[in-house]
C-alpha cells in the first residue's frame, strides 16, 4: 500500500538560479494568484511553451488554393455599409 506522501504520478525536479528580488516578485504574483511558488512557476511556463509551439504552426495546401489566397489578399475590399461607414468616420486625432 503507498504512503500517503508518495505520489502516484512521475515528477522530476526542475532547479533554477535566480535573484532573491525575481524570486520575490514570484512569491508575490502567486500569493495574488491563489498559488504557491511552484504551481505559479508550472502555470506560466507551459502557458509560454503552448504560445511557442502554436506560434510554429505550419499551414500546407496545395498551389491553386495558395494563389486564391493570396489573391484575395491583393484584391481591393468590395464596398459594402461597413466600408463606407468607417470611412466617413472623422478619426479621433482629427476631431476637435
Amino acid at each position: 500500500m503507498p504512503r500517503a506522501q508518495e505520489s502516484t504520478t512521475n515528477r522530476q525536479t526542475l532547479n533554477l538560479r535566480i535573484k532573491p528580488e525575481e524570486r520575490d516578485l514570484i512569491d508575490r504574483a502567486a500569493r495574488a494568484r491563489g498559488k504557491n511558488r511552484t504551481e505559479f512557476i508550472l502555470d506560466a511556463t507551459r502557458r509560454a511553451a503552448e504560445e511557442a509551439l502554436l506560434d510554429q504552426v505550419l499551414l500546407s495546401v496545395g498551389e491553386d488554393a495558395f494563389n486564391a489566397f493570396k489573391a484575395r489578399l491583393d484584391a481591393p475590399p468590395e464596398p459594402n455599409e461597413r466600408l463606407r461607414k468607417t470611412m466617413r468616420t472623422v478619426p479621433p486625432w482629427d476631431q476637435a
